[in-house]
């Protein structure tokens, strides 16, 4: 039972990974060479796309962490501190977002090319260097928990 919760624990995260990097390194830079006003709807339609399902993602890989770490606490693998570094790094992303992006993200999902603010754009990088930054965490996370599985 344990080996499952291993596995599909770093398959889970690591596919969130991917998807943030794909939003980092494809899907943004693919927007942004949109017309304004379409690239403005696209950020939207991401926003409100992603921002409904990353939510969820993001809390379902901490749970699962936190129960490979309940899972294992017997066992006297030298990995726990990995998987315990790993979940700090999940619990920071969690905080980072709910601080930091969604606030953004909820203006953005809402913008039209009627109401959209002067700065939006500004706004949308300011949220992506964020991101950056969340990416950086959670990569690392992967890493820790694939080290630990290993």
């Amino acid at each position: 039972m344990l080996g499952t919760l291993e596995v599909a624990t770093v398959v889970l995260v690591g596919l969130m990974v991917g998807v943030e990097f794909s939003v980092v390194f494809v899907m943004n830079r693919v927007i942004d060479a949109l017309p304004e006003d379409s690239a403005q709807q696209a950020h939207a339609h991401v926003g409100r796309m992603l921002g409904a399902v990353m939510p969820v993602w993001y809390i379902g890989s901490l749970v699962l962490v936190a129960g490979w770490v309940v899972a294992g606490r017997h066992d006297p693998d030298p990995g726990t501190s990995l998987l315990v570094t790993a979940a700090a790094l999940l619990v920071l992303s969690v905080i980072m977002s709910l601080l930091l992006l969604v606030p953004i993200n909820n203006r953005n999902k809402t913008w039209t090319p009627e109401n959209r603010p002067a700065d939006w754009r500004e706004q949308l990088d300011r949220w992506a260097r964020y991101h950056y930054g969340r990416l950086a965490l959670i990569a690392a996370a992967f890493i820790l928990l694939a080290a630990a599985r290993g």
